[in-house]
């Protein structure tokens, strides 16, 4: 992927190519660079990776005791851990997740991330095209 964009604040950093017929990722590479940028030291950073109207596949790296408060998406999720160990809560239920596990997570539930070690995860977000509920932003 090539950089195209500018950092505006401490969590948006350059994007590449987002859309393609066929997208070939180097997570290994994509963690070391949000790592080395230094802007997940206030707790978590992020980068979208693919950007579809019906799919969305987000890299987050998190340091120990950083969170992702309270929040929720339209669409269905997937977390998969990819490096250390993060907590996943919704208001039921509190899961936690080391590399290689994963869960999924029915659309518009509530939800917190804390990690618990320094970590990465992969963030796959899926929105019925049938429904019409797609995003385009």
């Amino acid at each position: 992927m090539t950089a195209e964009g500018k950092s505006q604040t401490g969590r948006e950093h350059a994007v590449g190519i987002l859309t393609a017929p066929l997208l070939h990722l180097d997570l290994n590479r994509e963690i070391e660079q949000l790592r080395s940028e230094g802007r997940w030291q206030s707790g978590h950073t992020a980068k979208t990776l693919a950007k579809y109207s019906d799919l969305r596949l987000v890299l987050i790296v998190m340091k120990t005791g950083g969170r992702m408060e309270k929040h929720r998406t339209d669409g269905r999720i997937s977390v998969q851990t990819l490096e250390g160990k993060i907590r996943f809560s919704t208001a039921e239920r509190s899961v936690e997740l080391s590399a290689g596990e994963m869960l999924t997570l029915e659309r518009n539930i509530p939800h917190d991330v804390e990690g618990i070690l320094d970590s990465a995860f992969l963030l796959t977000i899926a929105w019925p095209v049938a429904a019409g509920i797609t995003r385009e932003s």
